[in-house]
């Protein structure tokens, strides 16, 4: 199957996706300013320079960037094939670390690596190593992925990944997202779709009666029955875990339509815990206003589109899969935060992609662009087939 995937030295790329790249560079700055701004004066206060977070953060997505873009334009993502294996056994590995000396606690949780002046999340390796690895397995089927039995070992390799980042770091919201990458990347590829949907309302159904039963009964033993409790009644726990989604709501009302303008929040100044994390896009809507907020939803799914476009002509199975995968995370991580912000889900901790602060975030999401990219430039549109979503299922019938 390897063989099937050496390109020839003198590769010439016919297309690089300048969109793609544009929506991130859109995204990162944009996100770069509004961190500033919601970080300034907690920086000051705590560190006495206002650039504290400020500085880490661009300087760490400069550099992500950059190397972004050169990685996408040497690395042929065939590669992956042959390292999907290790990488997966690697981010397992790393995830079970974070309870050995070796982890790191941060703010209450330990789902950190330290590495002398370095740390980072290995949840977030994970989520790559699922995009990478699972697509390896769906076209080595070929036409044996058919039918209920099909699914069921790339799901496993979804659940066991989702599993292991749930028990050792206790990330129930990056272990959704990573179940839901596999998930998502399994129903594409998959030629019946009956299946799927018949699993996703019996899941919804479930998923409803269970917020039901929590929300009218006082259910105990558990902060997250306590977390839908507060979803559901957030004035009621307003002096306790529903202050942060009460001030997020607060700092979307005052800013209106058009905003305070830019550098003007009131609520970041301490009132919204956590605002340069999870609650980010509560002070884009308290500065910029539902305008704002609206521009930013615009460019996630402007980026999203060129992800689409990428996965749709990729010249083979595999590429298509794995920019599915990469498609699924952004789209699950920012439906997920922003749906927080407006109190329509649970508080998950999810972060905003590319404007969230957080170091370990951006680089790996860089590297998520950069095999993106490097799958663009091995399109061929005069070779492509249209509509390559539409036809995945009928290529791994006729697969071998």
């Amino acid at each position: 199957m390897w063989k099937r995937f050496r390109t020839k030295r003198n590769f010439r790329a016919d297309y690089y996706d300048y969109g793609l790249l544009t929506s991130v560079i859109l995204l990162t700055g944009f996100g770069l300013v509004i961190l500033y701004s919601a970080t300034a004066y907690t920086s000051q206060v705590r560190y006495g320079n206002d650039l504290h977070f400020f500085g880490k953060q661009a300087g760490i997505s400069a550099l992500a960037l950059i190397g972004a873009v050169i990685l996408s334009m040497i690395l042929d993502y065939h590669i992956l094939w042959k390292a999907g294996g290790m990488l997966y056994i690697l981010s397992l590995v790393l995830v079970m670390l974070t309870k050995s000396p070796l982890g790191k606690t941060v703010n209450g949780a330990r789902r950190w690596i330290n590495l002398g002046q370095l740390s980072f999340q290995p949840a977030e390796l994970a989520k790559i190593a699922v995009i990478v690895y699972i697509p390896i397995w769906i076209v080595k089927m070929g036409r044996k992925y058919k039918g209920v039995k099909a699914i069921i070992f790339p799901l496993c390799l979804g659940a066991v990944q989702s599993l292991c980042v749930f028990f050792f770091t206790q990330n129930l919201s990056t272990a959704i997202i990573i179940l839901g990458i596999a998930v998502t990347i399994i129903f594409i590829a998959h030629p019946n779709t009956k299946a799927f949907l018949i699993a996703a309302a019996i899941i919804v159904a479930f998923v409803a009666f269970c917020v039901w039963l929590i929300g009218t009964h006082e259910i105990g033993g558990s902060f997250r029955f306590s977390r839908i409790q507060v979803w559901l009644h957030p004035e009621k726990y307003s002096s306790s875990g529903g202050y942060q989604i009460l001030q997020a709501l607060y700092a979307i009302g005052s800013g209106g339509l058009l905003g305070k303008g830019l550098g003007n929040s009131t609520q970041k100044l301490g009132a919204v815990p956590e605002a340069e994390n999870d609650m980010i896009f509560s002070i884009i809507c308290e500065e910029l206003g539902i305008v704002g907020g609206i521009i930013v939803v615009l460019l996630f799914i402007y980026l999203l589109y060129r992800l689409f476009i990428i996965a749709q002509n990729a010249p083979d199975l595999y590429g298509s899969l794995i920019v599915t995968g990469i498609f699924a995370h952004i789209a699950l991580q920012v439906i997920l935060n922003i749906s927080v912000v407006l109190n329509l889900i649970p508080t998950t901790g999810v972060t905003l992609p590319f404007v969230s602060y957080g170091g370990t975030s951006v680089v790996f999401l860089m590297l998520e662009m950069a095999i993106a990219l490097s799958v663009s430039m091995r399109i061929r549109f005069r070779e492509a087939r249209p509509n390559l979503w539409g036809e995945i299922a009928d290529e791994v019938r006729e697969s071998s």
